[in-house]
C-alpha cells in the first residue's frame, strides 16, 4: 500500500469510526423488549417527563449504553497502548495480569466481605493496579523488557486464577454472586455506576493522547529510543500503569470483558498502520462502538434471555486471536 492509499484509508476510516458510535448509542437506546422510535428518544433527552418512555430511556438504557461506550474505548486504548509498549500484538490488559488482578479483588469482596459491596467499583481498580506494579517489579532486572513483562503476566495470571478459584471452592454456597460479575456484563448498571467511572476513565483517555508520541518512539526499539533521548524504562513503566489505569477502570464496572483490548487496536492497524496519532483515536472509538453494539445484541437476540456481553464478546474474539496466532509472522 502506497502512502496516499493509506492516507485515503486513514481519513475514511477516522471520518467512519465517530458515525458508528452515533448509530450504536442510538441503537442502543432503541433496541429491547420495548422498542422506542426515535421521536421518543428526543422527547425523553430534552424534555423529559414521566412516560414510560422516557423512564425506560433516561434511567435505563442510556446510563447502559454510556458505560458501554467508555468501557469500550477504555479497554481498546489499553490495548493499543501495551501493543505499542511490548510490539506484540497478541498483548491485551488480561496479559499482563489487570483483568485477573481486578478479578481477585473483586471476587474477595463479594464472596468475604459482602458488607462492603458498595466497594466492589474501587476494589476491582485498586486490584487493577497492584496487579500491573507487582508485574513489572518482577521483571525488572536493570530494566524491564516486553518478554520479561509477558513472562512475569502469565505467571501471575495463573497465580490468580488458582487464589480465585480456591476461594470459590471454599466459599460455594455464594457464588451466584460472583458469576454475572466474572461473565462480564452491563445489566444493572446505572447513572451511579457511569459517575463513579467518568472521572477515571475521562482522565485516562486523555492521557492516552498524550502518550502518543512516546508509545511511536518505543515502537521503534529500545536501542533506537534511547539515541532519540527517550528515558525508555520510565516511560514503559508509566505506560503500562495508564493501560492499568484504564482497563481498571472498565473491569471495575463491566466486569471481565475480554478481546476488545485484542481485536480492535489490531484490527484497526491492519487497515491504516501502525501510526499511533491515527491508531489511538480509531481504537478508541472503534471500542467504544464494539461494546455498545454487542451489548445491544446480547440483551436483544435472545430477548427476554439476555446474554453476557462478555460471553457474546469472548465468542467473536476468540477466533480472531487463532487468525492472529497464524498471522503472527507478519508483525514487525
Amino acid at each position: 500500500m502506497n502512502i496516499k492509499q493509506r492516507t485515503k484509508r486513514r481519513k475514511l476510516v477516522l471520518s467512519i469510526a465517530p458515525v458508528l458510535v452515533i448509530a450504536s448509542l442510538l441503537l442502543g437506546l432503541m433496541a429491547g423488549s420495548v422498542p422506542v422510535a426515535l421521536e421518543d428518544i428526543w422527547h425523553a433527552l430534552t424534555a423529559r417527563g414521566d412516560s414510560p418512555q422516557d423512564t425506560i430511556v433516561f434511567d435505563l438504557r442510556l446510563p447502559r449504553v454510556l458505560i458501554g461506550l467508555l468501557t469500550g474505548a477504555c479497554l481498546a486504548a489499553s490495548g493499543a497502548i501495551l501493543q505499542g509498549v511490548m510490539r506484540n500484538p497478541l498483548a491485551d490488559p488480561g496479559v499482563i495480569g489487570v483483568s485477573s488482578g481486578a478479578g481477585l479483588a473483586a471476587v474477595i469482596t463479594m464472596v468475604l466481605l459482602p458488607q462492603f459491596s458498595y466497594l466492589l467499583p474501587a476494589a476491582a481498580f485498586l486490584g487493577a493496579l497492584l496487579s500491573s506494579v507487582i508485574i513489572y517489579t518482577l521483571s525488572w532486572d536493570k530494566g524491564a523488557s516486553p518478554g520479561k513483562i509477558v513472562l512475569a503476566g502469565i505467571a501471575l495470571n495463573a497465580l490468580i486464577g488458582a487464589v480465585m478459584n480456591g476461594v470459590m471452592v471454599m466459599y460455594s454456597d455464594r457464588i451466584q454472586a460472583v458469576l454475572p460479575w466474572l461473565s462480564g456484563g452491563l445489566n444493572g448498571r446505572s447513572w451511579h455506576h457511569l459517575s463513579f467511572m467518568l472521572p477515571y476513565a475521562a482522565a485516562g483517555l486523555a492521557l492516552s493522547f498524550l502518550a502518543i508520541k512516546p508509545v511511536n518512539l518505543l515502537m521503534l526499539g529500545d536501542d533506537s529510543a534511547k539515541l532519540l533521548g527517550q528515558k525508555v524504562e520510565t516511560q514503559r513503566m508509566l505506560l503500562i500503569l495508564l493501560a492499568s489505569l484504564l482497563a481498571g477502570t472498565a473491569v471495575s464496572v463491566a466486569g471481565l470483558i475480554g478481546f476488545v483490548g485484542l481485536i480492535v487496536p489490531h484490527a484497526i492497524r491492519l487497515m491504516i498502520g501502525d501510526d499511533y496519532r491515527y491508531l489511538m483515536p480509531a481504537s478508541i472509538l472503534g471500542g467504544a462502538a464494539l461494546v455498545a453494539l454487542a451489548d445491544t445484541a446480547a440483551r436483544t437476540v435472545l430477548d427476554p434471555v439476555e446474554l453476557p456481553v462478555g460471553i457474546l464478546l469472548a465468542c467473536l474474539g476468540a477466533p480472531f486471536f487463532l487468525y492472529m496466532l497464524r498471522k503472527r509472522s507478519n508483525w514487525r
